[in-house]
Order: structure tokens, then C-alpha cells, then sequence
């Protein structure tokens, strides 16, 4: 199997920027604010343009770990073709978030905390790096968002 040859930096940020629009699904990975172990879990999101939002019980590991330090990584896609986003975490009650955006959560993920018993949170998670890349001849260039700021306009 040939890889195709590596994308321009314009096309790599349409095809995450098509990733983040596209995709559902998503790895989390977080840890205490005291360091230890990090942690790794797969969450639904939905992407507003700007950011990612994403739920999961407030007791889990995931939830305590991002309410403690504010930072998260996620990786979207297969490993062959991954956008990774690192970013700040605003965390967010039941409460907080709007009805049209609990809305739009649970229709874009398929999934309502609201309608469970166990108290959930929601994440949005600010974007301050973004990479992209499918094969070792992309990982020069990968950074496609540095310091919350495209490196390539629209």
C-alpha cells in the first residue's frame, strides 16, 4: 500500500477542521493535578467551531482529573490519519449549559447525561495546539493551531 504523498498546511487544516465537524468520537486523556497516572478514555464530543464539548460522570477519573487541572489531550481519528487538540477545560454543570446546547450535545452524540441519574458534567475544552498528521513524512509541519491560533488562514 502506497501513502499518499503529505498534505499542504491548507489541506491539512480542512481535513481537521473536517474531522472536528465530522467525527463523533474521541479519546480523553487527562491526569490529577498531582501528577500520577494519566488516564485514558473514549467520549463523545460535539464541536461548536471553536470548541470541543464533551461529558462524562463527575466522580470518574476523567471528570475529577479535568475539573483539577483544566488541561486536557484528545486524540480524534485513526492513528494513520489523527488530529491531536490540547487544550483548557471549562468545566460546566447541568445547570450552566443552555438548554439548546444540552440539546445539541445529545443530538450530535447520541447520548443525553441529562437523562441519567448519575450526575454528570460537561467539558468544553479551548483549543491551544492542534496537530495533524497521517505518516512519519507529515510529522514535520504537524502543528496546524499554536498558541489557540490557526498557522494557516482560512
Amino acid at each position: 500500500m502506497t501513502a499518499p504523498a503529505p498534505r499542504t498546511p491548507e489541506q491539512r487544516r480542512k481535513d481537521t477542521l473536517h474531522r472536528l465537524e465530522n467525527d463523533v468520537d474521541a479519546w480523553v486523556a487527562s491526569a490529577g493535578a498531582a501528577g500520577g497516572a494519566p488516564y485514558l478514555v473514549p467520549l463523545s464530543y460535539r464541536w461548536d467551531g471553536e470548541t470541543l464539548l464533551l461529558a462524562t460522570p463527575a466522580a470518574s477519573p476523567t471528570g475529577r482529573n479535568l475539573r483539577a487541572t483544566g488541561t486536557a489531550r484528545v486524540g480524534i481519528g485513526p492513528t494513520r490519519d489523527v488530529v491531536m487538540v490540547e487544550g483548557t477545560v471549562l468545566t460546566l454543570s447541568q445547570a450552566e449549559l443552555s438548554q439548546e446546547e444540552g440539546d445539541l450535545f445529545a443530538a450530535r452524540t447520541g447520548f443525553d447525561p441529562r437523562q441519567l441519574s448519575t450526575p454528570y458534567l460537561y467539558f468544553r475544552i479551548r483549543p491551544s495546539r492542534v496537530q495533524a498528521w497521517r505518516e512519519a513524512d507529515e510529522l514535520q509541519g504537524r502543528d496546524v493551531m499554536r498558541d489557540g491560533e490557526w498557522l494557516v488562514a482560512d
